[in-house]
């Protein structure tokens, strides 16, 4: 065989063929931008996404690729699977790395694919090149000698049994060596035999009366001729290459004895030893089975780990996360956002009562104080009293749900078997009516509540004045004021922090506060503030949230009992009666279980957490009616 046309050390066909001048070396580099899943707080992010060299890096853009990638994966032992319902996202996974990626549409993400591909199978990776490149000769050679390597080991520790099978092959040579001069010597036999009978008669026919006469040495010499000295010779068994008969004999008999001796001690050990072999087979079948179901439980709960929190585990039409485990999540961020609060409250006490009240307070005791000598004041500018009507562009429509709200929120629900009582604190109660649509919960809320010591004046004040929703509201992430449209009405738009695996929500309300003028000096003195849905173009809804729709109105009426003899109206003789709605579409995929637990566990401490930070705002401070 010629040089060129010997196999190289790896076995492969490589140095085979022809290199074609002019054929390009290596695959050009693809990138462009993709969206990157981060995590469940900034959720998709374009990212600068290069293929280079079977190689994935990402940059936060084009522009820093100075200075150096933020990650990248091998794509030799990548899975690329496209998304099931996502057109346009693709998952490359290598071991527990997950990378999630979104491509601007599906012909975009149908490049990437191809090109990832490409590189794949050029570096030898997932194609028929990868069997030349890593060679079948080499496969072949070292499953041989490892099969050879395998059968010789298994008698590493059975010395005697090799010891034995030796004798065996000693023990067949000298047999096979014995079996040839045995026939040998039969062979001789046999034509000393036939060579004897022609020659006596041939003696009988020359001459019948001549008698051969017996030497004393025992051989036969003719009469008339003295020069055949051995005439039989061939007869005697010494004249057969002198072969020991007998003594071949023995030593074949001894040699056989020694085979099946050897043949009966070698069954005895391989019996033996297959017991003891099938012993060790079964222990290791058995703990292969449990490292197989130990790889298994732990590569399920790894990718459990990784995977949880990615985007095929939040609140969507495809979740892969059931009910019973979306609500626990929800449960356990609630709790620690609720420990969080628990501590800033705790602190913001502690600075309170080491700093002194400022002089600007809006309620504060000094003499200079515009309200301070009228405490009693309807008609004060201090805080906003607005007038029957208010012009601007949703003036109608702040009306529409003011006269919804005065002619059905105050309605009695205890003898509307609609309305199923949830929570009941005290002087608090809490009503649900269960609707859905389209999969979606809308249930209706309504809670009634008494607070004693402030007015409905001043709970409307600092359930819609923004400066204070920060001080009471905890869900809050940010909020700001898109537009105001008049001295008591504004456009809020405000997002509300995330709670995993539910998608985060954000709100575009209007809230307008407003005083509804008593029909007679015996009803109670009433305020209300409405906060309702609107669009406005400064505040588009994003992918980043789920845009909710509301409808919520707080009427707050006043009751006054009348002091003793001369004594001025206190704090202790007036009542708030506080009648809460909400109508809510939060939007999204949450399950409706999940959305009525919440609802039932926030609603009620989000009426003490208000009512009781009113009172510690207006506690020892003039009443405002």
């Amino acid at each position: 065989m010629s040089d060129n046309q010997s196999w190289n050390s790896s076995g492969s066909e490589e140095d085979l063929e022809p290199v074609e001048s002019g054929h390009p070396v290596g695959i050009a580099e693809f990138s462009g931008v993709l969206s990157k899943w981060t995590n469940y707080i900034h959720g998709w992010q374009d990212r600068w996404v290069v293929l280079k060299n079977n190689t994935l890096s990402y940059y936060k853009s084009q522009d820093e690729r100075e200075y150096g990638c933020r990650g990248s994966l091998c794509l030799s032992k990548a899975v690329i699977t496209p998304h099931e319902f996502d057109e346009c996202r693709m998952d490359i996974s290598v071991n527990d790395s997950v990378w999630y990626l979104r491509a601007q549409d599906p012909e975009h993400r149908h490049q990437w694919i191809d090109s990832i591909e490409l590189h794949r199978a050029d570096s030898g990776y997932g194609s028929e090149s990868s069997l030349r490149r890593h060679g079948s000769m080499l496969s072949l050679t070292s499953a041989t000698s490892g099969y050879s390597a395998t059968s010789t080991s298994s008698f590493k520790k059975g010395h005697s049994l090799r010891e034995k099978l030796a004798e065996m092959e000693t023990f067949r040579d000298i047999l096979c060596r014995q079996v040839d001069t045995l026939q040998k010597y039969f062979d001789g036999c046999a034509d000393a035999e036939s060579k004897d009978e022609l020659q006596r008669d041939k003696i009988v026919e020359d001459d019948e009366d001549d008698f051969p006469n017996t030497r004393t040495d025992g051989e036969f010499l003719h009469n008339n001729n003295g020069s055949k000295e051995k005439l039989f010779q061939s007869l005697s068994p010494k004249g057969i290459n002198g072969i020991d008969f007998k003594g071949e004999a023995i030593t074949f008999k001894a040699t056989t004895a020694g085979i099946l001796a050897t043949l009966s001690h070698c069954i005895d050990l391989m019996v033996k030893r297959e017991d003891s072999w099938q012993k060790r087979l079964d222990k290791e079948m058995e703990k292969r089975r449990r490292i197989e179901e130990s790889y298994k439980s732990t590569l399920n709960e790894l990718k459990k780990k990784s995977h949880f929190g990615g985007p095929d585990y939040e609140e969507g039409p495809n979740s892969l996360i059931n009910e019973d485990e979306f609500f626990d999540a929800v449960e356990a961020a609630l709790d620690r956002q609720d420990k969080i609060e628990e501590q800033c409250q705790t602190e913001k006490t502690r600075i309170q009562r080491s700093s002194p009240v400022p002089s600007g307070d809006i309620y504060s005791t000094a003499g200079t104080h515009r309200f301070s000598d009228k405490p009693h004041s309807q008609s004060s500018p201090a805080l906003i009293v607005s007038a029957p009507h208010d012009v601007h562009r949703f003036s109608s429509e702040v009306e529409e749900m003011v006269q919804s709200h005065m002619t059905y929120s105050l309605q009695d629900v205890g003898g509307d078997a609609n309305w199923q009582l949830v929570v009941e604190e005290g002087e608090m109660k809490v009503y649900r009516r269960e609707v859905e649509e389209n999969g979606i919960v809308l249930d209706p809320l309504k809670a009634t509540h008494s607070v004693k010591g402030v007015t409905g004046h001043e709970v409307c004040h600092y359930f819609w004045d923004t400066d204070y929703r920060n001080d009471w509201e905890t869900t809050i992430e940010n909020f700001n004021v898109v537009e105001a449209l008049s001295d008591n009405a504004v456009i809020v738009y405000q997002t509300h922090k995330r709670v995993w695996p539910a998608s985060q929500r954000d709100v575009l309300y209007l809230s307008a506060m407003r005083k509804i003028l008593a029909n007679n000096e015996n009803d109670p003195d009433t305020w209300l503030v409405c906060n309702f849905s609107v669009d406005h173009d400064n505040a588009q809804p994003t992918n980043r949230c789920v845009r909710a729709k509301i409808n919520i109105g707080m009427i707050c009426q006043t009751l006054v009992s009348p002091p003793e003899g001369d004594k001025e109206i206190s704090r202790d003789n007036i009542l708030c009666k506080i009648t809460y709605v909400a109508n809510v579409n939060p939007g999204g995929w949450a399950p409706a279980s999940v959305l009525r637990a919440v609802a039932k566990r926030e609603y009620p401490k989000f009426l003490k957490r208000f009512t009781s930070y009113v009172q510690e705002k207006t506690a020892g401070k003039p009443i405002l009616f």
